[in-house]
């Protein structure tokens, strides 16, 4: 949508923000900088960078209140399970109000007067059409320009970055994010060594939970792990799918397809767009 509306093929945009959780793959941080340099600035358009913190970060410090990040659960009696996903409202939704407060003049906590907001835009493609929601607040007005104004698939979007130069746009998702499908575990590992080594660090530290929750006494009563399987990262099965893992993941998920186990989930953490359901409101303090 940035380079549309750099192009002027959509209207020009006042801002584009960038929501950080602190822990994005490199290849997202180069790519937004080349964002940035090649098409935004000769455009004019300002990229505001937001943030709530660094997520992997709070998740290993007992004295921050954590988000809940949807860590995959092995329950002492066997069962598979999932914890509370609070991370989009925290670390994407939050930071991003904050700012769209500051823009139109009236940061928290002051009342926003009706009539007062922002059209915001949100990159879901026709494929995706039942993803599309409102904001939850009344002073952001969500619209979808790659279904209202391109008609635009998600292959559509692919070919158009591929004719600008950008075919290789990286996912904006958390490195350590349990909605990795196997392919995306795979390229962690085999191409980035290094952030392979922190998510399998991070895996093994979140096994009885955040550290929050453990300083408070509320330990998990079974076991966190960032891979469906529920077994430690670096031993996961992220090369093929098990049996057991199959049949596990059909009972969790009613039919989770082949795809979706290798690239991971289509809806992952999007604002306004995301899989679970986020408290987005009063719960993080920026809605009037």
């Amino acid at each position: 949508m940035l380079a549309l509306s750099a192009e002027g093929i959509l209207p020009r945009v006042d801002y584009a923000i960038f929501a950080d959780t602190g822990w994005e793959p490199q290849a997202v941080y180069t790519h937004l900088d080349r964002l940035e340099n090649e098409i935004a600035k000769p455009a004019g358009i300002p990229i505001l960078d937001v943030s709530s913190g660094n997520i992997r970060d709070d998740a290993l410090d007992p004295e921050h209140r954590f988000a809940s990040m949807p860590l995959h659960i092995l329950n002492k009696d066997g069962r598979p399970g999932m914890t509370r996903r609070q991370c989009t409202g925290e670390y994407k939704i939050k930071p991003i109000k904050k700012q769209v407060r500051e823009l139109l003049g009236y940061p928290y906590p002051a009342r926003i007067p009706k009539g007062v907001f922002v059209e915001q835009w949100v990159g879901i493609s026709t494929d995706e059409f039942h993803r599309a929601k409102d904001s939850d607040v009344k002073y952001m007005w969500n619209r979808h320009p790659l279904i209202t104004d391109m008609d635009w698939s998600r292959a559509d979007c692919i070919r158009y970055l591929a004719s600008i130069g950008l075919a290789e746009t990286p996912k904006s998702s958390c490195l350590g994010c349990p909605f990795h499908g196997n392919a995306q575990w795979r390229a962690i590992r085999d191409h980035s060594p290094e952030e392979w080594a922190d998510v399998v660090e991070f895996d093994a530290a979140i096994r009885e939970g955040n550290a929050r929750a453990k300083a408070t006494g509320n330990k998990l009563l079974g076991q966190a792990f960032l891979h469906r399987s529920r077994v430690p990262l670096g031993e996961a099965p992220i090369d093929h799918v098990t049996a057991a893992e199959w049949a596990a993941l059909q009972e969790e998920t009613d039919g989770l397809d082949a795809v979706a186990l290798e690239e991971g989930v289509a809806d992952g953490c999007s604002p306004w767009a995301c899989r679970g359901s986020d408290p987005v409101g009063d719960d993080f303090g920026l809605a009037a």
